[in-house]
C-alpha cells in the first residue's frame, strides 16, 4: 500500500472532492436523461438536449410542452445541478487560490525524484543541526533527502534545492515514503532524544544493514542511543566543546582538518575504503608490496582490522588483510586512482562535484 506525505494527502484530497464533484455532475445528467424518457416518453437524444439546456440554464425553449410532472422534475433537475456545479467550482476556486495544482506539479516531480534515489541519505529534522548535515552531503555530492514535520522548515529545504518530505519520522510509513529499504544511512538530528531513539529503532527494523547516526542532547541518551543500536552517536554539546577547546590548543591542526574534512572548495580528502578478498588483489600483501603511495600519491592514514583493532601510520611491512578498512588521504583524482585498486565502502561520489564519483 502506497504511503503519503501530509501534503500528498491533501492535495489527494482535492483530486477527490474534484472528481466527486464531476461524477456527481454526470449523475445528474444521467437522472435527468432517464427522469425526462420516463415521464415524458421522449426519445434519448430529446431526454439529453433537454437536460443539458436545463442544466446549463442558456434559456432554450423547451423540445417538447412539458407536462405538470415534467415541470417538477425541471425545476428539481435545475436545484441538482445548481448544486453539483456550485460544488465544483467552489473545490476548483479553492485549488486554485491555495495553489493546488502547482503543488501537484512540485509533488509528482518529487515523487519521481525520491522513486530514482537509491544508496541515499535521510537526514531526519531540519533545525540547525539538520541543516549543517545536509550542507556537508550536499558539499560532498552525495544523494540524500530531508524529513521534517514543520511545513516551513520543509518549504525552506526546498528553497535551497534538497528533497524534502513533510512527515513525521518517528512513523514507519514516513520513513517508508523516504524509500527507507534503499538508503545507505539515516541522520537522525530531531531535538528529543526519545524521537531520535524511537526513529533509530524504526529504521533498524525497516532496514537492519543500514548504517544510523544519531544526535544526543546528554550523556544519559548518547548511552541509551548506543544500546539501541546507532553505528555513531554524536552530542553537538560535547563535540562542540572539544572542538573549540582543541582550536584554542592546536590552532592550526584545527584548521588543516576542518579543510580536510568540511570544506567545499578543499584540495585534499579523506576517505575510507574496505578491503575485499573476492575485489581486491592487494589483500595478503604488505604496503610496500602494494605500492599503493608510488601508483596513486595517495597516503594511507590508518588501517581498523574486522576486530576493531585501529592502527596508526601503518608501516611499509604491515599485512593488508580481509576486511580490514583503509583510511586514505588525498587528492580526488589520487582517491579516484586509489579505488581502481581498492573496493570503497560506499559507491556514492565523495567530490563537491555532484557529477563526479570515485568510479569515474
Amino acid at each position: 500500500m502506497r504511503n503519503y506525505t501530509p501534503l500528498e494527502a491533501k492535495y489527494r484530497r482535492i483530486q477527490q472532492e474534484l472528481l466527486l464533484g464531476v461524477v456527481g455532475l454526470c449523475g445528474v445528467m444521467v437522472i435527468g436523461t432517464v427522469g425526462y424518457q420516463l415521464i415524458e416518453r421522449w426519445s434519448v437524444l430529446d431526454a439529453l438536449y433537454m437536460t443539458v439546456i436545463t442544466m446549463a440554464s442558456v434559456g432554450f425553449m423547451e423540445v417538447h410542452p412539458l407536462s405538470s410532472a415534467g415541470r417538477l422534475f425541471t425545476i428539481v433537475l435545475i436545484l441538482l445541478s445548481l448544486v453539483s456545479i456550485g460544488y465544483i467550482v467552489n473545490r476548483f476556486t479553492e485549488a486554485v487560490i491555495q495553489g493546488y495544482f502547482q503543488e501537484g506539479i512540485r509533488l509528482r516531480e518529487q515523487r519521481r525524484l525520491l522513486e530514482a534515489l537509491s544508496g541515499h541519505y535521510i537526514v531526519c529534522g531540519f533545525g540547525r543541526t539538520g541543516r549543517q548535515v545536509s550542507l556537508e552531503f550536499e558539499a560532498e555530492g552525495v544523494p540524500f533527502l530531508v524529513v521534517e514535520a514543520s511545513p516551513e522548515l520543509v518549504r525552506g529545504a526546498q528553497q535551497l534545492g534538497y528533497i524534502a518530505l513533510q512527515g513525521d519520522a518517528t512513523l514507519d510509513q514516513t520513513l517508508e515514503a523516504a524509500r527507507i529499504e534503499q538508503a545507505a544511512c539515516i541522520v537522525c538530528t530531531l531535538p528529543s532524544d526519545a524521537d531520535n531513539l524511537y526513529v533509530l529503532l524504526s529504521a533498524k527494523n525497516l532496514n537492519p544493514t543500514m548504517r544510523t547516526i544519531a544526535r544526543a542532547n546528554s550523556p544519559e541518551a548518547l548511552k541509551k542511543l548506543k544500546q539501541g543500536g546507532a553505528d555513531a552517536v554524536v552530542s553537538p554539546y560535547i563535540t562542540g566543546g572539544r572542538r573549540m577547546a582543541a582550536a584554542a590548543l592546536r590552532p592550526q591542526v584545527m584548521d588543516f582538518i576542518d579543510g580536510v574534512i568540511s570544506s567545499s572548495n578543499r584540495a585534499f580528502y579523506i576517505e575510507e575504503f574496505r578491503l575485499d578478498i573476492a575485489t581486491c588483489p592487494v589483500v595478503g600483501q604488505t604496503l610496500q608490496q602494494t605500492q599503493l603511495r608510488s601508483r596513486t600519491g595517495a597516503l594511507v592514514l590508518a588501517i581498523r582490522s574486522t576486530d576493531g583493532t585501529l592502527l596508526t601510520g601503518p608501516t611499509a611491512d604491515t599485512e593488508l588483510a580481509n576486511g580490514d578498512l583503509l583510511i586514505c588521504m588525498g587528492t580526488a583524482d589520487q582517491l579516484r586512482a586509489l579505488n581502481k585498486i581498492l573496493s570503497p565502502v560506499t559507491s556514492v561520489p565523495r567530490v563537491p562535484n555532484k557529477n563526479r564519483s570515485w568510479s569515474d
